[in-house]
């Protein structure tokens, strides 16, 4: 009887819980819906220009490919991988046929060499012939670690920054230190630039500890500057964080932050550069401009990978700041239902 009563009054709890009801039938699907459409996609078309190559390797290398072998010099090209529009050069030196690699990606760089094993392998003077190939971005030493570890850094600093941002807001509520706070002539912008302040200096000496970590202990592949990476990394960090404390203000225990989790950090992971966009549905893609780590992962990726400048990511850090300005102003109006008239 008495493990009756403690049956029944779970059930009860639990169903008095909406969210949680919820996220138990609802979160498992979301997630295995999101693994089949990044899985799922269509096989990656490389993009791929030649110049002065034989007419018959042209010709299969067209017949390999949906879309068409550009004609252009090396220069052009590499003016191409600068703006992320080829993924491969061919042409031939000393009698032997030269690759040039855009070298940031690897489902890219696979799906090149595939084409280009099966154009010479159907060719008979050609079989016994190892073209000579070369990196533009990165080197053949990167590993696949190296490749992903760039976009994982984003994620895990942007989940980490998430959950204690969230659960320390959280806690200032629960505790009755928000509501005092409230209760006095302060003006909400001026706790939320407290409480962002506050918290951020944490998540920068967090963020600061991932980096050194992965880049001097793990030694991922760095073309970049440090001080640039870390500025990215910190500006990503203020984002989790504001989107976390906004968050935390529909929240009423730390097990509903976490079911945040799900819904919001969850989806940008697939969404951040781990997987090739290229080869998802175009809604997908679009989605994914809605997702501050896409942005973060892509300029980290720019730094670590291809040696970019801060000056070159001019755009994906406006529109972080832009995420931050944004939830900045929400978590403002978010206070409001939080003073007491």
């Amino acid at each position: 009887m008495r493990v009756g009563a403690v049956v029944i009054r779970i059930i009860r709890q639990l169903l008095r819980d909406k969210r949680s009801i919820a996220l138990l039938i609802f979160a498992p699907l979301l997630v295995i819906t999101l693994v089949w459409l990044v899985l799922d996609g269509d096989p990656y078309e490389p993009k791929i220009a030649a110049e002065n190559i034989p007419a018959p390797l042209e010709q299969v290398l067209q017949n390999e490919l949906e879309k068409d072998v550009v004609q252009m010099s090396e220069s052009e090209a590499k003016e191409a991988f600068q703006k992320e529009d080829l993924d491969a050069f061919i042409t031939i030196k000393n009698h032997v046929p030269y690759v040039l690699l855009e070298g940031s990606d690897p489902t890219a760089n696979s799906a090149v060499m595939k084409v280009i094993q099966t154009a010479f392998s159907s060719l008979s003077d050609q079989k016994n012939i190892q073209p000579d190939v070369e990196y533009y971005y990165g080197s053949d030493k990167i590993n696949l670690f190296d490749q992903t570890g760039s976009v994982l850094i984003g994620f895990f600093v942007f989940f980490f920054v998430f959950v204690l941002g969230g659960i320390s807001f959280l806690r200032e509520r629960t505790q009755g230190t928000l509501e005092k706070l409230l209760s006095t002539p302060i003006k909400r912008w001026e706790i939320v630039t407290g409480y962002l302040l506050g918290f951020g200096l944490f998540t920068i000496i967090q963020s600061f500890v991932i980096v050194t970590y992965c880049v001097y202990v793990l030694d991922i592949w760095m073309a970049g500057d440090f001080w640039q990476l870390l500025v990215v990394t910190f500006l990503l960090a203020i984002t989790a964080l504001a989107l976390a404390t906004l968050l935390s203000a529909f929240a009423n225990n730390e097990l509903q932050i976490m079911q945040f989790i799900p819904i919001v950090i969850i989806p940008q992971a697939f969404f951040s550069g781990i997987f090739n966009l290229e080869t998802l549905a175009e809604w997908l893609q679009v989605l994914s401009k809605f997702m501050p780590l896409t942005y973060g992962a892509d300029a980290i990726q720019e730094i670590m990978i291809k040696g970019k400048d801060l000056a070159d990511l001019w755009q994906d850090l406006l529109i972080l700041f832009g995420f931050v300005l944004l939830f900045y102003v929400l978590n403002i109006f978010a206070l409001k239902k939080h003073r007491r008239l």
